[in-house]
């Protein structure tokens, strides 16, 4: 029902969109690195008015629809205009995990939306695997065991990347859900985006700042947003957890080593691009 609602809604709110404003921030992604919290915790904010819906996907898998669809996701321009008459000036964003992953997405963005400022949220790449497959497996989208996933994420993901470019209509089931390693590698997806926008237009966050202290990645947040700061009533994980507060047992020690194999260049490439910061315990899994 509510998917059905939101079509209903874009439908009539395309008969607008040339008076619809585009967004002025971009949640890139990545995915299962905090996005839909940070999606909640933002569009709570009394500057902000999120997209109709979390992911729009428009510089993905939707882009054929056209920019008369994307711009039926966001409000009219008279309300950010009363906004400002009122003294507190309106902020619009989206938030699409696949943003940061799909290497068509840097350049069709800064076409449309060149002043857009970027926030990438990014986690632990082992981690961020792991728990990818897990999520994987809650939606029965995942019949391997772990490790045999992590295996056959290369031969899963041949010649997708080539499709996507032949079809603009192509949906990439595989490469959206068996990109346990290909998500993770997180300079060379950060380095398509700085390729066209300049460095001053993009926030990298980490997701363990985020859950560890989010009054204080929220403020940072916000200053580069250039919203009042501002604090939701709770900082509630809205991402799926399990009962009982764990998602899953500890991985093996296999797919521990698998991980940590894979991701050594580049996390250390990620440490050059922004720092210590990033450098990721690799003992995490344990």
């Amino acid at each position: 029902m509510r998917r059905r609602l939101v079509r209903w809604r874009l439908r009539t709110r395309r008969r607008t969109a040339d008076h619809r404003l585009l967004p002025d921030v971009l949640i890139l992604g990545g995915q299962r690195c905090g996005t839909s919290s940070l999606y909640k915790y933002l569009g709570r904010h009394p500057n902000v008015v999120p997209s109709l819906r979390k992911e729009v996907d428009y510089f993905t898998f939707e882009y054929w629809r056209g920019e008369d669809w994307y711009r039926a996701h966001f409000p009219l321009g008279m309300r950010r205009s009363l906004a400002d008459r009122r003294g507190r000036p309106m902020v619009t964003f989206e938030a699409t995990p696949d943003y940061l992953f799909d290497p068509r997405a840097p350049q069709r963005a800064h076409e449309l939306v060149p002043e857009a400022k970027l926030i990438a949220l990014l986690r632990d790449p082992a981690q961020r695997a792991v728990s990818q497959y897990h999520h994987n497996r809650r939606l029965d989208h995942e019949p391997l065991p772990l490790l045999d996933a992590l295996r056959a994420e290369d031969e899963r993901l041949e010649g997708e990347l080539e499709r996507l470019e032949a079809d603009p209509r192509y949906r990439a089931l595989p490469l959206r859900r068996h990109s346990y390693v290909q998500r993770g590698l997180y300079a060379e997806q950060l380095e398509r985006w700085l390729h066209v926008y300049p460095r001053t237009q993009l926030l990298a966050v980490k997701f363990e700042s985020l859950i560890a202290d989010p009054v204080k990645t929220l403020a940072t947040i916000q200053d580069f947003v250039g919203i009042p700061r501002w604090e939701p009533p709770e900082f509630r994980n809205h991402s799926y957890v399990a009962s009982g507060g764990s998602s899953y047992d500890r991985p093996s020690d296999a797919v521990h080593e698998f991980l940590a194999k894979k991701f050594a260049g580049p996390n250390a490439r990620l440490v050059e691009l922004l720092g210590e910061e990033y450098r990721w315990d690799a003992s995490a899994l344990r």
